[in-house]
């Protein structure tokens, strides 16, 4: 499910506790035609130009799964297909779930020794700086302030703004990730989501389109059930608090609303494994078809077995509440599995046919499901050909490399492309 893997690493200077500078090999995931990347991103004497990456809500290789490293893995991948050395500058995770203001203190103190860190190794020789993701429970405290020192460009994917965190209990980490806006030449934005916050703050000029992408892999093969199978239905989710669990009660309610016969098969895990096991028993007992249980939970899967289970299913059902990339319905759309989601934001973007229910309707979202399988064959064309034609490492590589070079050319005195 993701197109990076860290093959070897090299620290640079005398990082604390292992989180250096650490440069990343080129990927191998680049594009086949140098013209799908015209402007490919290369030093002076002709080589890759080297980036310093962080993420600081979990680094590309922290141990623990999930959408967030995932889309950083790929971030990377679509750095080294642009003609970028990656280099991974930190591994010091800002998170505040809770609204701790003394933990955003420690986080503060610790980014103030990172900083000059990185300052005095001369961030490994980098010639811009890419942030993925800054918003108010995890901003970028470090970016900013290592590429004014070293006087390169700073850039950010998914920039996040929230006008009512200004004031309460995360308003230092609120203040912090829009001072680090503010800094930025370049503000990616992936889905509608985030641009209206970013607009009303006035940073319109800096702003880029990047539409979230992947290795959309091989061609499925034909592997759908037959015409008088049960429908297949898949989701692929973690199971924790807050908007997965709303997304999954939400799912719930409208299956209750959906004749059968069909199955359902759930990949996936997380603390609240037995709640939302809890949640479906009944389709195990007193819903259950003539078949007996409708329910499957699979656990965690690795990428190989989901991508086999997506190309074995009918439909992804998924409401995606408060999604803000949708990474998993894209992941389906590479697969031809076509996709029921709620209406929202990241929907739109990334599921490009089909019925979106009405968000919290669940008879609009059974209504979806039952439309979207009587019309399988040709979302499923139309999902796999929307990912080759806009989601792809090599498409999501051609952006970075055209507004990433337009911010090192602005820093050089040439005439800068605008933004879009």
């Amino acid at each position: 499910m993701n197109g990076f893997e860290e093959r070897a690493s090299i620290p640079v200077g005398e990082p604390p506790s292992g989180a250096g500078v650490r440069r990343y090999p080129e990927p191998t995931m680049r594009p086949a035609d140098p013209s799908s990347t015209p402007s490919l991103l290369t030093a002076s004497d002709g080589g890759p130009l080297p980036v310093a990456f962080y993420a600081p809500m979990k680094a590309p290789d922290h141990p623990v799964p999930s959408g967030d490293r995932t889309i950083a893995r790929r971030l990377l991948a679509a750095l080294g297909a642009a003609g970028a050395a990656p280099l991974l500058a930190s591994r010091l995770r800002v998170l505040d779930l809770e609204g701790d203001e003394a933990a955003q203190k420690r986080f503060m103190a610790e980014a103030a020794h990172e900083i000059a860190r990185l300052v005095a190794a001369k961030a490994g020789g980098a010639a811009l700086w890419l942030t993925y993701h800054s918003h108010y429970k995890s901003p970028d405290l470090i970016g900013p302030a290592v590429s004014r020192a070293l006087g390169i460009p700073y850039a950010i994917v998914e920039p996040s703004i929230s006008a009512r965190r200004r004031d309460g209990a995360w308003a230092a980490f609120a203040a912090a990730s829009e001072r680090a806006i503010a800094a930025a030449d370049r503000l990616f934005w992936t889905t509608d989501r985030d641009r209206p916050a970013l607009l009303d703050a006035g940073h319109a000029a800096r702003l880029a389109a990047l539409p979230p992408f992947l290795d959309p892999g091989p061609t499925p093969p034909r592997l759908r059930a037959s015409a008088g199978d049960p429908l297949q239905l898949l989701t692929v989710a973690m199971m924790r608090q807050g908007e997965k669990a709303e997304s999954y009660r939400r799912l719930a309610r409208g299956l209750r609303r959906l004749p059968g016969p069909w199955q359902f098969e759930i990949i996936g895990d997380g603390p609240l494994r037995g709640e939302i096991e809890a949640l479906f028993a009944p389709f195990n007992g007193p819903l259950a078809g003539p078949e007996g249980g409708a329910v499957r939970f699979l656990g965690a899967r690795e990428a190989p077995e989901v991508r086999r289970a997506m190309e074995m299913a009918d439909l992804l059902v998924w409401p995606g509440v408060g999604e803000g990339v949708g990474m998993v319905w894209l992941e389906a759309g590479a697969a031809a599995l076509p996709v029921v989601a709620e209406d929202g934001p990241a929907a739109r973007t990334v599921v490009p046919a089909g019925p979106l229910a009405a968000p919290g309707d669940a008879h609009a979202f059974a209504a979806a499901i039952a439309e979207a399988a009587a019309d399988r064959p040709a979302l499923s064309q139309t999902a796999r050909a929307r990912v080759l034609a806009h989601h792809t490492i090599a498409a999501g590589a051609s952006v970075l490399a055209r507004h990433l070079g337009a911010i090192l050319r602005e820093r050089a005195g040439a005439p800068l492309a605008g933004a879009s």
